[in-house]
C-alpha cells in the first residue's frame, strides 16, 4: 500500500488549497477540495488557533484519512477568555488581579477538545486537570478559586454539565 502522510500546521478551520497542503497533497492525485473541506470541519473549533494536523493519503485507492493535533490547554483556556495577549507574570499571584473567568460549559468545552491527551480517566477528572490550569494561569472558574471548584466537582454539583 502506497501511502504518503502531509503533516502541516493550520489555523483552524480555514485550510485552503494554497501552500503548505496544495503542493503537497496534489502529487497524491486524491481530491484536494474534499480533503481541505475535512480538515476544516475538524478543525473549526480551533478557530484563530495554530493546529497541528496531518494527512495520510492512500495513493491508490485515493482514500484520506486526517489526525488533528490540539494547541495545549492553556492556550485553549485563554481563548475562552477571550484573551489575545500574553498573560503578565503576576496574574495568579495571591492578591493580584484574575485574568478572566470560566464557566463549568467552557470547562466541559476544553475537555472536549482535549479528550484525547488528557491523562485524567473520567470526564470529571479532566474537568479537574483543565481547571488545574486555570489555577496555574491565575483565572477563576464559575467566579472562584479553582480548588474549591475541584472539591465542588467531586461532591457531584456539576455533574449534569460535566457528562461525556
Amino acid at each position: 500500500m502506497a501511502t504518503m502522510t502531509i503533516p502541516a500546521v493550520i489555523e483552524g478551520g480555514k485550510a485552503s488549497a494554497a501552500p503548505p497542503l496544495g503542493p503537497a497533497i496534489g502529487p497524491s492525485g486524491a481530491n484536494i477540495g474534499q480533503i481541505i473541506a475535512a480538515i476544516n470541519e475538524k478543525t473549526k473549533d480551533f478557530a484563530g488557533m495554530s493546529v497541528p494536523i496531518k494527512v495520510t493519503i492512500d495513493k491508490t485507492t485515493k482514500e484520506f484519512s486526517i489526525e488533528v493535533g490540539t494547541p495545549p490547554v492553556s492556550s485553549l483556556v485563554k481563548k475562552e477568555l477571550g484573551l489575545t495577549a500574553p498573560v503578565k507574570e503576576e496574574a495568579g499571584v495571591k492578591g493580584k488581579k484574575s485574568i478572566g473567568n470560566l464557566t463549568m460549559v467552557q470547562v466541559a468545552k476544553i475537555v472536549r477538545m482535549k479528550r484525547d491527551a488528557i491523562l485524567g480517566k473520567s470526564f470529571k477528572s479532566a474537568a479537574k486537570e483543565v481547571i488545574g490550569t486555570c489555577l496555574t494561569l491565575g483565572a477563576s472558574v464559575e467566579g472562584k478559586d479553582p480548588r474549591e471548584v475541584q472539591k465542588e466537582i467531586d461532591a457531584g454539583k456539576f455533574d449534569s454539565v460535566l457528562k461525556e
